[in-house]
């Protein structure tokens, strides 16, 4: 958290902007500034809306598995299907982004350590790998 003085000179604390799930009018990114612990008005709508968009990609991608997996499906259909996969992606990245935004920043102690060669060994998030490092399946 940020600490500001109010007009009144005592200190306030407030929080980094949310980015929020939806685009300006122009398409640009909106952000909501408060105060609060994430419990205002705009900041739960933002969170219902977050899960909304999480739950319709992923039922659009239950639905677009069968299309896809038909080499038959009409061309008209897979770039239908291709288009809202695109859409649901969009948002599903800007939740990403959103949350990431708001994590707090490491600790000085979960920092990766660096190798010899200036290479960062990942501590955290890497995918599976066998023992010839090539990824799972």
């Amino acid at each position: 958290m940020k600490h500001a003085t109010n007009h009144t000179g005592h200190a306030t604390t407030s929080s980094s902007p949310r980015l929020l799930p939806w685009p300006s009018p122009d398409g640009k990114p909106c952000y909501l500034v408060t105060d609060d612990s994430g419990g205002g008005y705009l900041s739960r709508l933002a969170d219902e809306l977050e899960a909304a968009q999480l739950a319709t990609a992923a039922d659009v991608l239950d639905l677009a598995r069968p299309l896809l997996d038909d080499p038959a499906s009409p061309y008209t259909e897979v770039r239908y299907v291709g288009l809202r996969l695109a859409e649901c992606l969009t948002d599903a990245l800007r939740v990403a982004e959103s949350r990431g935004m708001r994590l707090p920043a490491p600790d000085t102690e979960d920092v990766e350590d660096t190798d010899d060669s200036g290479e960062q060994e990942a501590a955290h998030g890497q995918a599976p790998q066998d023992a010839r490092g090539e990824l799972w399946s």
